[in-house]
């Protein structure tokens, strides 16, 4: 939400990126001219020390601009092979922002115990990993870091010399009344600049302040930037530094037909309207995460940065991409992820900044939002009509007018004069509410969260040190400082239902169906700067904002999840969704990608921001189905519940003054097809759970481009409308155009690929296949992978929680080579007792031979009890497990198989023969398209829970 539109800067607005971006230039201009350029700073070969057993290089960093200033280096190898590399002023005037990568990291890494450097006279290198494949050497003079895998560059570090670390100095005018000078430097007879501007340019640019507007930005600290070049040799895509709306591979910014003129920004921002695929415009949220990919390996580089970031990109040749990263403050902080393969690079992250949460079993089902629900028996309203029209939903929202004055967690008891009765009646049919909590407190002794803030003292000030001002929803608002540690648990003893002990007010008009929404938390602040807080404001410990702004809203939402887990006994899993995001969020929050249009375009531009967000570890992403602003005409909405419906997160929205569009208020047919819709979500629930799962594992997207799937098959690189969900083989491809009865998918492998509805077979090439598929209205395009096996549920029901006892369908989608395979996950869906062994967690298989096709079920955690669920050992499993034993009732009431190659002439459990329906049809085998032959097993009682074997006699 935004209450008037506002500007954005460009990058030529913001000094410290006119800065760096002339140092590119002066760079690249040398270098054309025939001129050598060369990186001033260089590593004192003589200072440098091993340390941690000599998995950790470091030295002192010398820069030929400023000889006095000292910089220190340290190169860390991880033990799963990453790589640190940290560089910071050391001694200055003043201490450099050094904490972004605490907030973002799940624990400090551990270092690799069984590493040394060699260390030679013109650089030091080390060598490690599988067959010693990955080679990292950190060059002398010039400082240079190289990452090398089987002795290819894999990233490099400032080969284009484009570091620059802006050192603290003093404003001392000169006494010529010309360019100021640096302390220390006053007797000398000529100011900085002249002997600098090779590299630094020969004025000052908005070092002490800048203006932007009507505002003007001071600058106590002075120049503080950070610029560094990282570049990828051997890799022509790159993916990832969400959240910009526009395309997965990245378009370039730099060189020849660069697609934008603007660099990537990374500044969190309440955007009004957001353009599609116009520039590099900043959105909600930002993780400093990019991934480099070609056919031969997958890398990524994580920049450990809190503070306003602009990324360049540019493509040198199509098989190599140049990157400059300019940022307003902060140390240099960068994690190079060597992979080699995208699963490898997926896991490395995470372990970095944590997997995605396991998230409640409900909150992957629909959700119903608008702003707003006006009344408490509006909500009920809603909730009868669902039920009437027999359409499933789990989730009802409130916006910010269920509050009194904004007065967040506090009601409007015109409206909702009975607020716990109308939750009770919401959970009374199995469903949660999800309620709006911004992060901006009205000012008045009257609202008892902002008396106590105050008095705490958690508050954040502005640059004077008083408290700071600032407007939104609640008019004249103040800003809980989520840095300081006194505000924590304060924070959360404000959720207490129950009240708190020293009967201090505390939301008790509230139960544990009660989960939380934190918008506006970029922060938002209506008339200042862009829309957010100014950068010289002061948080805990006396940091600028300019030096944490990307951060502020993660800690909002970290401390809110910590508050709706902690207000229950037992502890339940927490649902918070938040709008503004950093490097880590996934362990707290769900995201959206905010305000968007109902345009085709907002539609578009969605499905390739969820796949970005979910490639930089924020797999629990979506987009407001239907689009916040605007009344989409009824194909379109009809669409964008398709492609809700294949988000990992799935909810409606809709802005104050649009038109009520709940789906039963649909026009026939389509009130039937949105239905139908949300059901077939509803069925495919468990291939959702299994797959935050695997997610909560491993760090693997839900949502996967092409790329990660077949990572070698290179016309697939830069798709970005079709995806797969999870490990389950679904291929989904989202119709956001009007007017279009059928579509092309690529299938970018030798592999037989099945409509999900009817069973017709596509059949794809090494090389890579583009296939024509029916796109009706009613059947949005949705593939099976040959080799997969689905578990679902097909008995509709009214909310999620209903079905945990429902019999499952397995649909087996056999391979060209007449096998498949998949999984399911399951647990009670709300507690954490999962870590505790509670779980089932099956693998299906089946077998060909020439004469019989087997398909079976197996106990996958006694397979692998020294892996991780959760990250809890298996090492406890017991397969009897208590929420197993409720689940052994729960049977498997159909198998479906596709694609065999002739009808059996018998199926049998055992000793048991089971019945069975054959259609005729092509088989998974051979190279022809067409109908698939459909084998149907119906009450093959078999338990879910259980070891078993279904053999079909060929």
């Amino acid at each position: 939400m935004a209450a008037v539109e506002r500007g954005y800067k460009r990058w030529y607005e913001s000094a410290f990126c006119r800065r760096g971006r002339v140092l590119a230039d002066r760079a690249a201009k040398h270098v054309a001219l025939g001129g050598k350029w060369q990186s001033p700073y260089s590593l004192d070969a003589t200072t440098i020390v091993l340390e941690d057993g000599g998995s950790r290089l470091t030295g002192r960093v010398r820069s030929s601009l400023y000889p006095e200033i000292k910089f220190a280096l340290d190169v860390r190898v991880h033990e799963d092979g990453v790589v640190r590399v940290r560089m910071d002023e050391q001694d200055g005037l003043r201490k450099r922002y050094d904490e972004a990568a605490s907030w973002a990291l799940l624990k400090e890494p551990v270092l690799s115990p069984s590493l040394r450097w060699c260390v030679g006279k013109q650089e030091a290198k080390v060598v490690y990993g599988e067959g010693e494949q990955v080679e990292v050497i950190v060059g002398f003079e010039p400082l240079v870091v190289r990452m090398k895998m089987d002795g290819e560059e894999q990233v490099v570090l400032n080969c284009q010399g484009l570091l620059h670390m802006e050192h603290f100095r003093e404003k001392v005018e000169s006494k010529d009344g010309g360019i100021p000078i640096a302390e220390g430097q006053e007797t000398q007879r000529f100011i900085q600049f002249p002997q600098n501007s090779w590299f630094e340019g020969d004025t000052e640019d908005g070092f002490w302040e800048e203006t932007w507007g009507s505002w003007t930005d001071t600058k106590p600290k002075g120049p503080e930037s950070l610029s560094l070049d990282i570049n990828f040799p051997r890799h022509g895509h790159v993916y990832g530094i969400p959240q910009h709306a526009t395309h997965l591979d990245l378009p370039t910014t730099r060189g020849e037909g660069a697609v934008f003129s603007d660099p990537y920004r990374l500044y969190n921002n309440d955007v009004y309207k957001y353009p599609v695929s116009a520039s590099g415009l900043s959105l909600y949220g930002s993780i400093p995460l990019i991934h480099a990919h070609s056919a031969d390996s997958t890398v990524a580089v994580f920049v450990a940065v809190a503070s306003e970031t602009w990324i360049d990109v540019a493509h040198p040749t199509k098989d190599s991409t140049e990157t400059h990263w300019m940022s307003e403050s902060g140390i240099l902080d960068v994690f190079l992820l060597p992979g080699p393969t995208p699963d490898q690079v997926f896991g490395q992250y995470a372990r970095l900044t944590g997997p995605v949460q396991l998230p409640p079993h409900w909150s992957l089902a629909y959700h119903q939002c608008r702003w707003n629900y006006v009344s408490s028996d509006d909500i009920r309203s809603v909730q009868k009509r669902f039920d009437e029209e027999d359409i499933p939903v789990d989730v009802f929202w409130l916006d910010i007018g269920y509050s009194e004055d904004y007065k967040y967690m506090t009601w409007n008891k015109d409206r909702f004069p009975d607020p716990t009765d109308m939750i009770k009646d919401v959970e009374a049919r199995a469903r949660k509410m999800v309620i709006i909590v911004d992060p901006h407190l009205k000012r008045t002794q009257d609202y008892p969260v902002y008396k106590e803030a105050q008095e705490l003292d958690v508050l954040v000030k502005d640059k004077y040190e008083d408290e700071f001002e600032g407007s939104c929803w609640s008019g004249n608002s103040a800003w809980i400082d989520f840095f300081n540690p006194n505000s924590w648990e304060w924070y959360k003893s404000l959720y207490k239902f129950n009240g708190r002990e020293d009967d201090k007010w505390s939301w008790v008009e509230s139960t544990d169906a009660v989960h939380i929404w934190n918008d506006m938390n970029e922060p938002a602040i209506f008339y200042g700067p862009e829309s957010t807080m100014e950068k010289d404001s002061v948080h805990h410990g006396g940091w600028e904002h300019r030096d944490v702004h990307n951060i502020y809203g993660m800690l909002f939402a970290k401390t809110t999840s910590q508050a709706v887990k902690e207000r229950t006994a037992p502890h339940k899993r927490p649902f918070v969704l938040t709008r503004s995001f950093y490097a880590g969020a996934q362990r707290f929050a769900a995201m959206w990608t905010g305000d968007n249009l109902g345009t085709w375009e907002h539609m578009a531009v969605g499905v390739s921001m969820v796949l970005s967000n979910n490639i930089a570890g924020m797999n629990f992403a979506g987009s407001d189905v239907g689009g916040f602003f605007g009344n989409p005409e009824p194909e379109m909405l009809t669409r964008w519940y398709f492609v809700g419906a294949f988000s990992p997160f799935f909810r409606a929205h809709a802005k104050l003054g649009t038109e009520r569009r709940e789906p039963y208020l649909a026009a026939e047919p389509y009130k039937s097809i949105i239905r139908d819709i949300i059901r077939l979500r509803y069925s495919l629930l468990p291939v959702w759970y299994t797959a935050f799962r695997e997610s909560s594992v491993t760090g693997l997207p839900v949502a996967r481009p092409q790329y990660v799937v077949l990572p070698k098959n290179e016309p697939g690189f830069s798709i970005d409308d079709q995806y797969y969900i999870g490990a389950s083989g679904l291929l989904v491809k989202p119709i956001t155009e009007a007017g279009v009865a059928k579509t092309t998918i690529y299938i970018g492998e030798d592999q037989v690929y099945y409509d999900f509805y009817d069973g017709h077979a596509f059949r794809g090439s090494a090389e890579g296949k583009t296939v024509t598929v029916p796109a009706p209205l009613e059947r949005g395009p949705l593939l099976i992978r040959g080799g997969s096996i689905l578990p679902s549920r097909e008995r509709p029901r009214s909310s999620s929680p209903l079905m945990k006892h429902d019999p499952f369908t397995l649909k087996v989608a056999l391979s060209q080579s007449g096998c498949a395979s998949g999984e399911l996950y399951l647990d009670d869906g709300e507690s954490y007792d999962h870590r505790e062994g509670d779980f089932v967690w099956r693998g299906f298989f089946a077998k060909s031979t020439e004469k019989t096709v087997s398909i079976s079920s197996e106990d996958l955690a006694l397979k692998n009890l020294d892996r991780a669920v959760d990250g809890v050992k298996l090492a406890t499993y017991n397969g009897g497990n208590a929420f197993a034993n409720i689940l052994n009732g729960v049977q498997v009431e159909r198998i479906i198989v596709i694609g065999l190659k002739n009808k059996p002439s018998k199926a049998a459990l055992g000793n048991t023969d089971l019945e069975f329906t054959f259609e005729d049809g092509i088989s998974a085998v051979g190279r022809r398209e067409g109908l698939a032959s459909k084998l149907t097993i119906e009450n093959p009682c078999v338990l879910i829970t259980s070891d078993w074997e279904v053999v079909l006699d060929l």
